[in-house]
């Protein structure tokens, strides 16, 4: 099935605009904040410290296929319902996620909650450091307890793609390959942070990094986006596929696909983290 119908338009939410919304019973505030050990940033002890009044924390590291080697795999459709339910978040909620970057790990959990069925899903431009800086309001303290909801999902698995797929592709290449890590661990000349994996790219796959797609802790403007996707060859692309390290920041490229208009994408779940630990896996370098 189709993903739920939303404007592309509506991807994103101002500090602003989510003030005025912000105790609206329907409205769910998501922190989805996680960082890479380089960052220097703890998502949970940052969300326990001060975070948007009635936000939930939603650890991509715990709501995950925690039985995979590989980390923060998709959870099974009922353990996401089971999560997202405990936190007092249906479907048809409008769902608000942030990180503290603005667009870095809401991204993925944009996604995941899209894919999970939930009808109408934005992102805080800006993030919860934008939020601060606008001096608006923060919590602290134990966040209260919420009403348990029922999250009915509608997994759109065509969405997901895992190594079998993506090892297929290399022969037929039905679908366009975009890499979302940094240009040097896509050639190969910078080394993976992940121990124990090679350096280089799926064979065929272009460089996207989505450090590129992201100025002032949002999306570039749309016309960018949509040049930058069009030189990749998006526009003449039968279907595309985001990658990246362990599948967080492809999600900012399926973003920027959204907000453009193209619909026909999946994310490689397992990413770089699944393709560079397969001692079989062909792989590509730049010298």
């Amino acid at each position: 099935m189709a993903l739920p119908e939303q404007s592309p338009t509506n991807f994103f939410i101002t500090p602003s605009e989510l003030s005025k919304i912000l105790t609206t019973p329907n409205t769910k505030l998501v922190d989805a904040s996680w960082y890479l050990p380089a960052m220097n940033r703890d998502g949970k002890a940052e969300y326990d410290n001060g975070r948007i009044p009635g936000a939930v924390n939603f650890d991509i590291n715990a709501i995950a296929d925690t039985s995979s080697s590989l980390p923060h795999m998709l959870p099974s459709p009922q353990m996401f319902a089971e999560a997202v339910g405990a936190m007092g978040i249906s479907e048809p909620d409008d769902i608000i996620i942030y990180d503290g970057l603005g667009v870095f790990s809401s991204a993925r959990v944009w996604w995941t909650f899209r894919i999970m069925g939930a009808k109408n899903v934005r992102i805080l431009a800006g993030g919860i450091d934008g939020w601060k800086a606008a001096g608006l309001p923060i919590e602290t303290g134990e966040p209260a307890p919420k009403n348990p909801a029922k999250f009915k999902t509608d997994f759109q698995d065509a969405k997901v793609r895992d190594y079998a797929y993506m090892l297929t592709n290399i022969r037929k290449s039905p679908s366009l390959v975009l890499d979302a890590r940094p240009y040097g661990r896509f050639t190969g000349e910078i080394a993976e942070p992940r121990p124990g994996l090679r350096s280089g790219h799926i064979p065929g796959s272009k460089s996207l990094p989505a450090s590129d797609l992201i100025e002032n802790g949002q999306l570039i403007e749309t016309s960018k986006l949509d040049y930058m996707l069009i030189e990749m060859g998006v526009d003449y692309a039968e279907h595309v596929t985001t990658t990246c390290g362990s599948g967080v920041t492809a999600a900012i490229i399926s973003l920027a696909l959204e907000t453009c208009g193209y619909t026909r994408h999946s994310l490689y779940d397992g990413s770089w983290a699944d393709w560079g630990s397969q001692p079989d896996a062909p792989v590509a370098r730049w010298k």
